[in-house]
């Protein structure tokens, strides 16, 4: 069984679908054993995503403001302390974030980014939580906040769905973080990520879709869901040279060692 470690359950752009349980149901069904289904913005997002997971098994969420995000005002109204409150508050909600910094789309103010992301790291240290970051186009950044302001190691976490330089996921894996793929491997112009995926450990990989969006090859250009995580999965396989059976358990190993209450909501 694969695990979707990255995608968005109740976004309303999914062709065909009718409900999030639907989503779940066809994932099931294509061997998907578990799905995070990850916020990006808690005052429009949080409610949705804790009926999402408590209507659906194997199925979690995490709190977080997207970059994106960061500069509204009804996401700076969430303190340090109102998102570690919430995080712990309920045992479907295994992570924080996705955080981060994107000076891509710079669609927040970079300083509001780079706060943002600071007050995410200190919930996840103060609470032993695992952060899910977003960074696109601000390696350097990213490098100097998780290193400044995750407290020596403290800091656990993934870098989400990744296309950043080979010198940040060597940086983050010296930090003891998780890298995960998405659907972008599988293209025909990702070899530069091709080739980061193989330096990466085995036991420090992670798969996800970040549906509805990055659709893997053969369905690239189309609509996303998290049954096509096998898809990439079977890509990465192949790359490591192993079968699809032995990498589906891997990167669920991966998995529940990182977000460890997963193990038991």
């Amino acid at each position: 069984m694969w695990i979707d470690s990255h995608c968005h359950l109740n976004y309303h752009k999914y062709e065909g679908i009718t409900s999030p349980e639907e989503l779940v149901n066809t994932a099931k069904g294509d061997g998907v054993g578990g799905i995070l289904t990850v916020c990006c913005r808690i005052s429009e997002e949080l409610d949705k995503l804790l009926e999402i997971v408590d209507s659906n098994e194997n199925v979690w969420c995490t709190i977080g403001t997207h970059p994106h995000d960061s500069g509204l005002g009804a996401e700076k109204a969430y303190s340090q302390q109102d998102i570690m409150k919430i995080a712990q508050s309920h045992e479907k909600i295994i992570g924080i974030g996705e955080t981060g910094l994107d000076y891509y789309y710079d669609n927040s103010p970079r300083e509001e980014q780079r706060n943002s992301f600071a007050k995410h790291i200190h919930a996840c240290v103060e609470t032993g939580m695992p952060i899910v970051i977003h960074t696109r186009n601000a390696e350097k950044d990213t490098a100097n906040i998780m290193k400044n302001e995750g407290k020596g190691g403290e800091l656990k976490g993934v870098m989400h769905c990744y296309s950043s330089a080979q010198w940040l996921a060597e940086e983050a894996l010296d930090m003891g973080f998780y890298i995960s793929f998405s659907g972008m491997i599988t293209f025909k112009k990702s070899e530069e990520l091709r080739n980061i995926a193989k330096i990466v450990p085995l036991d420090r990989v992670l798969i996800e879709t970040d549906a509805p969006f990055l659709a893997p090859v053969p369905h690239r250009g189309k609509m996303n869901y998290p049954a096509y995580v096998a898809h990439t999965g079977a890509f990465i396989a192949n790359l490591y040279n192993i079968s699809h059976e032995e990498f589906a358990k891997i990167t669920t190993d991966n998995f529940f060692r990182l977000f460890t209450k997963a193990r038991t909501s």
